[in-house]
């Protein structure tokens, strides 16, 4: 089997945008998909997205532009080969570019096999516990109102993302934890790297107290020393937001420093599912816990899905909340049932079907290589 062309996309779908700081306007998010086709009539699909602050993203798109002539012609079941001959040699590009090329990879050898991703990984279960991720809502009454409505729908778990000011994200706890006061529902909070180290030990020191299931990103990732000092104060579980470990080597450093009470990464920003599925397993090694975030559009999250069900050190699958504008150009998708869980597609590969006919008409950048 040889791969005989590659379809390249940047979608730009018409739905609602979110925030998730206060110091971030609301964000356009793109769908950049790419699309491997070959010789023998197999084909593989993969979607990465980004958040851009004033317009749609069309670099990542533009980044694989330079590197699928690379690929024609390639056994597409040679994944770390093609790893090897696309990586980046002088200078970086964006860990999207790589994840969306072996994503997509994978999606092929899945359904080349018949079988769901999360089965050819090593299938260690086919469901997993959902939290609802917020977006920022307007104050507090509303993400009361919200999580009500979270909950009513089945959730045991919601994670919030707040203004990131240390303030007013602890009033919000406080009035979560004096509505819910007992340990039916998880809680957690992200402040998106926003905190100093004062504002980081003042909310994780609270957030213990109140039970909360864990503390995430509360300081910039790179800042390890932070992590390890506020790991080393407090019993809740620390973790970083998974966006700046883009590689093997700084992923295992982190864990070896003990800067985090669980371990975070994701497909899109460590490379792909080939990058990630290591990443995991030098989790297990250490005997630590990773939650994986599967924020954005339908197939970059099930690409993390898959690898949750995988390994069994995985707590929840990330559910994005409002679920709709997530969901766009897709026939199927995955969300949390009544029950709590997220449960595992049926078909081979990411177990997705795409609506083509709807990407297209949001494609804002396209070019085929053949």
């Amino acid at each position: 089997m040889k791969i005989s062309k590659i379809e390249v996309r940047a979608v730009a779908p018409p739905v609602d945008r979110f925030t998730w700081s206060d110091d971030l306007p609301d964000q356009y998010s793109t769908n950049t998909i790419v699309r491997i086709f070959t010789d023998e009539g197999i084909e593989g699909v993969a979607g990465v997205w980004n958040a851009t602050s004033f317009d749609f993203e069309r670099y990542t798109a533009e980044s694989i532009r330079h590197l699928v002539p690379i690929l024609i012609g390639k056994d597409p079941l040679l994944r770390e080969e093609i790893g090897h001959a696309i990586r980046p040699r002088v200078f970086p590009l964006p860990p999207q570019s790589l994840a969306a090329i072996d994503i997509a990879l994978w999606d092929l050898a899945g359904k080349a096999a018949g079988l769901p991703l999360y089965k050819l990984l090593g299938g260690a279960r086919d469901r997993i516990p959902a939290y609802a991720s917020t977006p920022l809502f307007e104050d507090v009454d509303s993400y009361l109102k919200n999580a009500e409505e979270f909950i009513a729908a089945g959730f045991k778990a919601i994670k919030f993302h707040t203004w990131c000011i240390p303030d007013l994200d602890l009033e919000l706890a406080r009035a979560v934890r004096k509505k819910y006061p007992g340990n039916e529902i998880a809680f957690m909070l992200d402040a998106e790297n926003n905190y100093d180290r004062d504002g980081a030990l003042k909310v994780a020191q609270a957030l213990e107290e109140m039970g909360f299931t864990w503390f995430e990103a509360p300081l910039h990732d790179a800042d390890l020393e932070g992590y390890i000092e506020l790991s080393r104060r407090v019993s809740i579980p620390i973790i970083p937001s998974g966006n700046w470990f883009q590689d093997l080597q700084s992923f295992s450093a982190a864990i070896q420093a003990k800067a985090w009470g669980r371990a975070r990464t994701d497909v899109a920003m460590m490379g792909g599912i080939t990058q990630t599925n290591k990443a995991i397993a030098l989790t297990e090694a250490a005997g630590m816990k990773c939650e994986i975030m599967s924020w954005g559009y339908s197939l970059v999250s099930a690409a993390n899905f898959h690898l949750m069900l995988a390994h069994d050190n995985c707590s929840y699958f990330e559910q994005s909340v409002p679920c709709e504008p997530y969901e766009y150009g897709m026939k199927n998708f995955i969300r949390a049932q009544p029950d709590g869980y997220a449960y595992a597609p049926k078909g081979p590969g990411l177990g997705l079907e795409v609506d083509w006919e709807a990407m297209e008409a949001a494609t804002i950048l396209q070019f085929v290589a053949e």
